[in-house]
């Protein structure tokens, strides 16, 4: 299954971009014996879209056709580490061929968007800069694929 990170804003270099790209590479190296990956990341270019409405359509097109939509909502379901691999695994024994993880602007989602998306996910209920946002999604994708592969990286 692919994974998918479509976020609007751009992260240039810097200790965040550093982190994104170890954490991709990682779990590319982990999910690939667990037929998980690549995990792609759709960088979208906010100056293009100001309105929450306008950064939906930007998002729409980068979201594959057919994709289990995940977004990253703080009025969504807060999961344990163990609980979002055991969701992507459950996915992809179901088939599920591309999961686009979706991070909205500043303002958040569109509500349709919102409404369209077949999970809603928060990191808690501290609001977190899209930059670091980012960074956790990828650290946690990276910690799912360590616990479906078995590794120490996660301890309970």
């Amino acid at each position: 299954m692919r994974l998918h990170i479509c976020a609007i804003g751009r992260i240039r270099k810097g200790p965040e971009r550093a982190l994104i790209d170890d954490y991709l590479a990682r779990f590319d190296r982990t999910g690939r014996a667990l037929s998980l990956g690549p995990c792609l990341e759709h960088q979208l270019d906010d100056r293009k879209a100001v309105t929450a409405s306008e950064q939906a359509k930007l998002l729409d097109r980068a979201i594959p056709d057919g994709a289990e939509i995940i977004a990253l909502d703080e009025r969504g379901q807060v999961m344990s580490s163990r609980d979002f691999a055991q969701h992507i695994a459950t996915r992809r024994d179901a088939g599920i061929m591309d999961m686009a993880f979706v991070i909205g602007g500043a303002d958040g989602l569109d509500p349709d968007l919102r409404a369209r998306a077949h999970k809603l996910v928060s990191f808690g209920a501290m609001v977190w800069p899209h930059m670091l946002a980012r960074v956790m999604l990828t650290e946690q994708l990276y910690r799912a694929a360590t616990i479906l592969a078995g590794s120490p990286y996660h301890r309970d």
